[in-house]
């Protein structure tokens, strides 16, 4: 049961009937996390933009998604790890990259930097070490990729937390969460890496 109601979209008003109406266009729905954001329009609005101004990034859909996938499984929100599976299909993710990114793991070597980039940025609450840096920059990830990463951890953190504290009710296919490995990974995010 959400603690943090979820707006009617036939409801709303101003501000917020508008960015439903602009969701509602291009999704086909309002999904629930929206309608709680609702509840603030400028939160709403905050987040729609920022998610906005970072899809025209440098960092494209599948990768945001991978990002969005393992701060899911990391932070364990039960909604974006949902959500996320289900937009991931449909940026063209197949189901063994979105398994693998909820595990922080991924083929391309470039991808794989940023997973373990924006998993060492959630575990570590952004603290990276010099050599968890220059990992990154092992990687040749370009300064606009490591931002772009950055930005998207902190949007994805965003809405897990609104999920975590509202308990938003899960409006996607439902996905479980990842059985844990036996050890923990060496940054003890226990993602089993």
């Amino acid at each position: 049961m959400n603690r943090i109601p979820q707006l009617d979209p036939a409801h709303a008003t101003g501000k917020t009937k508008q960015l439903f109406d602009g969701a509602q266009a291009k999704l086909g729905f309002v999904p629930n996390i929206l309608r709680v954001f609702g509840n603030s329009p400028a939160a709403l609005e905050g987040y729609l933009n920022f998610s906005g101004a970072l899809a025209g990034g440098v960092l494209n859909a599948k990768v945001r998604e991978q990002i969005a996938l393992a701060v899911a499984e990391i932070n364990d929100c039960g909604y974006c790890r949902s959500a996320h599976t289900f937009i991931g299909g449909k940026v063209g993710l197949n189901d063994r990259e979105i398994a693998d990114a909820r595990k922080v793991v991924a083929t391309d070597e470039r991808t794989a930097a940023i997973l373990s980039l924006a998993r060492n940025l959630v575990v570590l609450r952004g603290e990276l070490s010099d050599a968890e840096f220059q990992a990154a920059r092992s990687a040749k990830l370009t300064d606009a990729e490591i931002v772009e990463t950055i930005a998207n951890v902190a949007l994805n953190i965003l809405t897990n937390y609104l999920n975590h504290v509202a308990r938003t009710v899960v409006d996607f296919p439902e996905v479980k969460a990842v059985e844990p490995a036996a050890e923990a990974c060496a940054t003890g995010c226990g993602c089993g890496h």
